[in-house]
């Protein structure tokens, strides 16, 4: 009995997530997102099509490697470091799986929702250049690229930009 009590005090106290976002807000941020990582298929095809077939494989596997090494090093230490608590002016102190992050809900769309939207970006970023390394460079280099750009590149600039 005192369970059931205490529960419904507590219920009573959570805010209602229908006045907290905006479902028009984070459909189109998740929309964005989805648009974006669509742009992925359409990098590995072209860069395919620009490169001799015997390294076609080569850079498909580069793209989908861009988005596979770099999106669980930008979740973890890279939003972190893009929208920390400003060091400096440089970098965001990092704040690592993205614990307790509020980035986004002031605008009305969740964490997450613009999480995903930075991730599609991140992937973007690394892709972009893959089409200048063909044929160019070995694969664990650009593997370490990959990562040089998910860590780094992408989350510092994107902290001067939005972050700070």
């Amino acid at each position: 009995m005192l369970t059931g009590f205490a529960t419904q005090a507590f219920a009573a106290d959570s805010p209602n997530v229908a006045q907290r976002f905006s479902s028009a807000d984070t459909i189109w941020v998740l929309l964005g997102a989805a648009l974006v990582l669509f742009m992925q298929p359409g990098f590995a095809m072209c860069e395919t099509g620009l490169t001799r077939a015997k390294n076609a494989g080569n850079i498909v596997m580069k793209n989908v490697m861009d988005f596979s090494i770099g999106t669980p090093i930008f979740w973890i230490i890279g939003f972190g470091l893009m929208f920390g608590t400003d060091i400096g002016g440089i970098v965001g102190m990092p704040d690592f799986f993205v614990s307790h992050w509020t980035v986004g809900e002031d605008a009305g769309y969740p964490t997450m929702a613009y999480l995903i939207f930075q991730t599609a970006f991140c992937a973007t970023a690394a892709t972009i250049v893959s089409g200048s390394m063909a044929e160019r460079t070995k694969f664990s280099a650009y593997c370490l690229y990959s990562i040089a750009i998910s860590l780094l590149v992408y989350p510092i600039s994107g902290h001067w930009i939005w972050g700070g």
